[in-house]
């Protein structure tokens, strides 16, 4: 069993940074693959970015070349840096582990979720 807390999240400007941090709990954390998920009002649950326990990162293509995911296993922590931001960015951002895979966009494979952060983009 791990849970995870996510904090970071805040009102920024659009082009402006956040860095959001996942703290998990559990000595199998550096096996897990974490990703990064949000969700915005009225939508669904959309893949961000998600790093495998070896340290291979993908990307959704609305966030590629913006964000950076990454993992620190001393720290039982992944990060998600958020750069030039856009309203569009607006949403809840949840992180999740994949237990058993090398790490899926499809919300359904995780097995673990945190509560979630709120970033909210204003232009």
């Amino acid at each position: 069993q791990a849970q995870l807390v996510e904090s970071g999240g805040g009102l920024v400007q659009a082009g402006g940074s956040l860095r959001l941090s996942c703290a998990a709990s559990g000595r199998a954390f550096s096996t897990y693959a974490m990703g990064w998920f949000r969700q915005a009002p009225g939508k669904e649950r959309e893949f961000v970015a998600v790093v495998s326990w070896s340290g291979i990162t993908r990307y959704a293509a609305s966030v590629k070349g913006r964000f950076t995911i990454s993992r620190d296993n001393a720290k039982n922590t992944v990060y998600l840096q958020m750069n030039s931001l856009k309203p569009e960015d607006t949403a809840v951002y949840y992180c999740a582990a994949d237990v058993w895979g090398p790490g899926s966009e499809t919300p359904g494979q995780y097995d673990f979720w945190g509560q979630g952060t709120q970033v909210t983009i204003s232009s």
